[in-house]
């Protein structure tokens, strides 16, 4: 059946068959535009486990999203596909992640590890799964693929960034920009010994010559290391704090003029990489590492259009620590509903989609 056929038999009003495609759609990654990736890795996590089952959480949540976007009428027909599942990625990171938890158990309380080669094998492995993602992604962007990672921790899109980045391999001029969403900045060297720490991921971006900046929204955790390379970063890196943002709402400065303003140190070209943290952690009570404050879900929607709207081209995202919570699952509700957002104003940005907003 042709995609064509797929959009002519679907019902859109119909009810979510939970054991369908993502949002319950019929498409599959060979004849969808947009492919997420799912990475149920999860190894260093620093305060509660979990986030390993955050692509399985929003998938069987997002049988519950109505489809229908009022500014994108035709959104559910863009094709949006998960990946296959890979199941010995998910053993691994299971066994390393129980290995990581007593060693870092080991750290708080001053004694010595019982395998002091841990950070070492888990380095490893993490460079294993960078190359892997690397070669999935390059190989959904290679067929004329929009690109999405679901994780997982948050720091498992690299290879999706390093598939990215090798587009603009000697074009360095036309590097691309990270918007990031989160309550840390993440920008750690090798947090706790392990190179591919969850709080090093944007250290480990900046490491990719192609990321030509790094826009931090809603930042309220943070270390002086973090702040300080922030600030000696010649402004590849630029943070808005989550106090600057409330004080100014506060103070009577409008959501829009802090939008812009956002959006005004990005580039052209712009990667969101979305740590589910980043919003107020009562949408999101059983993400690793809450923090209190955070961004309200339509006040990320609404940053995540002002880029579009600002005639920028969003290349890739990422979506991470979503966990599993209570029943009804609020976490994945919230996370399904804002990958769905996060796919249809990538491809509004990239005219696979149009919107009657602007």
């Amino acid at each position: 059946m042709t995609k064509a056929d797929k959009i002519a038999a679907f019902d859109p009003n119909g009810v979510g068959v939970a054991d369908a495609g993502l949002f319950g759609l019929p498409f599959t990654p060979e004849d969808a535009e947009l492919v997420v990736i799912p990475v149920p890795w999860e190894v260093t996590v620093s305060y509660r486990a979990g986030t390993a089952l955050g692509p399985e959480t929003v998938l069987e949540a997002s049988a519950q999203v109505d489809l229908f976007e009022p500014n994108i009428p035709d959104a559910w027909q863009l094709g949006i596909a998960l990946d296959t599942f890979d199941d010995d990625l998910a053993a691994r990171a299971a066994d390393l992640r129980l290995e990581a938890e007593q060693y870092i158990d080991g750290l708080s309380t001053g004694a010595a590890p019982a395998t002091p080669d841990l950070p070492a094998r888990a380095t490893a492995a993490g460079q294993e799964l960078r190359e892997w993602l690397r070669a999935r992604a390059t190989q959904h962007l290679d067929a004329g693929k929009l690109v999405a990672v679901l994780g997982g921790d948050h720091s498992t899109p690299l290879g999706l960034l390093d598939a990215l980045a090798a587009r603009y391999e000697g074009a360095e001029a036309d590097g691309f920009g990270i918007l990031q969403f989160d309550a840390h900045a993440d920008l750690r060297a090798a947090y706790e010994g392990f190179e591919y720490s969850h709080a090093s991921i944007m250290y480990n971006a900046l490491r990719i010559k192609q990321v030509h900046k790094l826009v931090q929204v809603g930042i309220r955790d943070i270390c002086e290391a973090e702040a300080r390379l922030a600030q000696e970063s010649n402004g590849r890196v630029t943070v808005f704090y989550d106090a600057y943002l409330q004080e100014e709402r506060l103070n009577g400065t409008s959501w829009k003029k802090l939008c812009k303003k956002i959006v005004a140190h990005l580039p052209q070209h712009v990667y969101i990489s979305f740590d589910i943290d980043g919003l107020d952690p009562k949408l999101c009570p059983g993400t690793g590492t809450p923090v209190p404050g955070g961004l309200e879900f339509e006040q990320a929607c609404y940053l995540i259009k002002y880029v579009v709207k600002s005639g920028r081209r969003i290349i890739g995202f990422d979506l991470n620590e979503v966990a599993p919570g209570t029943d009804p699952d609020w976490n994945g509700s919230v996370g399904a509903r804002l990958l769905y957002k996060l796919c249809n104003w990538m491809a509004v940005s990239q005219g696979k989609l149009k919107t009657t907003e602007f």
